[in-house]
């Protein structure tokens, strides 16, 4: 069975940088908020079976405009 976390957060928080760290993947990360665009998925470097996305930065996750 295989295990799907998702990364989610406030933009600019470090997701991307967590992300390459778990899955041993080389996304372009930066200082400022907007870097990631789309989801990014990778399995975790250490068990195949735990597969990581990485999300664009959201400040709420409530469905309100």
């Amino acid at each position: 069975m295989k295990v799907r976390i998702a990364l989610a957060g406030n933009p600019n928080s470090g997701k991307t940088t967590l992300f390459n760290e778990l899955t041993g993947s080389h996304q372009y990360v930066g200082n400022w908020p907007g870097v990631t665009v789309e989801k990014k998925g990778g399995n975790y470097k250490k068990n195949k079976n735990i597969e990581f996305t990485d999300l664009p930065g959201v400040y709420s996750l409530s469905p309100y405009t």
